[in-house]
């Protein structure tokens, strides 16, 4: 198996916001291993504090409970100031963000410039999580960092993918403000352990629903694609991106595309699963079509991912299987 800790540029002290989340907890895990000193800033919306209880009580690992929408500080136990900045704090998930509109929205922009002004203080590198959502439902095909996408402004996706964009536009302004050290990822459809179950994601909702016998719900035709990217390689490409001076965005996401049919068939293949499928509506500017182009990862980070679709997914198989009540 591939450790995301290998070859990690050091760092002293790593401030991950988002940190008890699904992502968040695994570059807390991979930095912590590699030896920084690691705060993991949450605020307990969508994190959950069992992602990250492997970590609590060792040696350099902190957990401040904040909500990053006000001012914050953090403190190191050695006295060491921040020498990295990971802005993962939003929630990630349609259930998450369609629940919490307003709130998702004020993580973008308050929560973001308030990392920012932490990152600032400091003279730490700052790299900010956006998302392919950013593309919108796209008219280009794969989608490369040039393409500025195409966005229903107003629509229910819009809290998420505006909260993103501006993110985006606030972490570049500073750059071009004050001269900081910053960057800007876009996460091409993570998965692995730690999702939960029941977060709308089509992955840990096919995987749930094949363990419990149940129809996996494809919505529309199932011919809409999405690129999944398994969580080691995701991490990878983060910290690859924090160890550049690279401004971006840089695209972090497989480009090896899946339809919805063909993955609901593949985890009911895997799960031996008895259960069929069942067709629901398709959800309201749901892209078509999501793939990354990542000529700049390869060429600027030295990253690609190496982990399949299906040996992934046999990984988090066998953790839902361990793990049976993984929550809403």
């Amino acid at each position: 198996m591939d450790s995301p800790t290998a070859a990690i540029p050091q760092f002293r002290h790593a401030v991950v916001t988002g940190g008890a989340g699904f992502l968040g907890s695994h570059l807390c895990t991979a930095l912590l291993e590699s030896g920084s000193e690691v705060t993991c800033v949450d605020d307990f919306c969508t994190g959950r504090r069992e992602n990250v209880e492997h970590l609590a009580g060792q040696p350099g690992f902190r957990l401040l409970e904040a909500d990053i929408n006000h001012p914050f500080e953090v403190d190191s136990p050695s006295s060491v100031p921040p020498d990295l900045v990971l802005n993962f704090a939003s929630p990630a998930s349609p259930a998450d963000y369609l629940r919490m509109p307003l709130h998702t929205l004020e993580t973008g922009s308050s929560g973001t410039r308030n990392a920012l002004a932490l990152a600032r203080r400091h003279g730490a590198r700052f790299v900010h999580a956006s998302t392919s959502e950013a593309y919108g439902d796209p008219q280009e095909h794969p989608q490369s960092e040039r393409y500025w996408g195409h966005v229903n402004p107003v629509g229910p996706r819009s809290v998420y993918d505006e909260a993103k964009r501006f993110g985006e536009a606030l972490t570049a302004a500073e750059a071009r403000t004050h001269g900081s050290n910053v960057g800007i990822v876009r996460l091409f459809n993570t998965y692995g352990p730690r999702m939960r179950g029941y977060d709308g994601r089509a992955v840990p909702t096919f995987v749930r629903q094949a363990l419990a016998g149940e129809e996996l719900t494809v919505t529309g035709d199932g011919r809409q694609t999405r690129s999944l990217a398994y969580v080691d390689d995701t991490v990878r490409g983060v910290l690859a991106m924090a160890g550049s001076e690279l401004l971006g965005p840089v695209n972090i996401g497989n480009p090896d595309e899946i339809t919805m049919q063909e993955l609901a068939e593949l985890v009911i293949e895997l799960t031996g699963s008895p259960s069929g499928l069942r067709f629901i509506e398709r959800p309201s500017d749901d892209p078509a079509v999501r793939c990354p182009d990542i000529t700049l990862a390869r060429g600027k980070l030295q990253w690609e991912p190496r982990v399949t679709a299906r040996d992934g997914l046999e990984r988090t198989i066998r953790w839902f299987r361990a793990h049976p009540r993984t929550g809403g």
